[in-house]
């Protein structure tokens, strides 16, 4: 079955990933030299925070790539299934800081 995951580094950074067998991609991660990813090599152990199933593997590395993109905010409001706090922390710090300034959308 296709994952999407999240792993929490040594150092308190997040890896996203994605893959057909999560235990074997965090062993990987955790132990193989040769095939757990450059990244999480040098930030051992790695801890599981998060993870998805796709019905397909196109799905689950599309969501992998959006991920990758997100804040580290909008990433712990997926890890805690906040999902309601996702479209706020998709703004941009600067957008965010406009529209609290505002009464209304239209500006008055």
């Amino acid at each position: 079955m296709p994952w999407t995951y999240i792993v929490r580094c040594s150092d308190d950074s997040y890896y996203v990933g994605s893959t057909w067998d999560i235990d074997a991609r965090l062993w990987q991660h955790n132990h193989s030299d040769e095939l757990g990813a450059a990244y999480t090599r040098g930030r051992r152990p790695v801890t599981l925070v998060w993870s998805g199933w796709f019905d397909r593997i196109e799905d689950a590395y599309a969501f992998e790539k959006r991920v990758q993109g997100w804040s580290r905010r909008k990433r712990e409001a997926l890890m805690r299934d906040d999902y309601a706090a996702l479209p706020d922390l998709a703004r941009r710090a600067a957008v965010q800081r406009r529209a609290g300034g505002r009464e209304d959308a239209s500006g008055g």
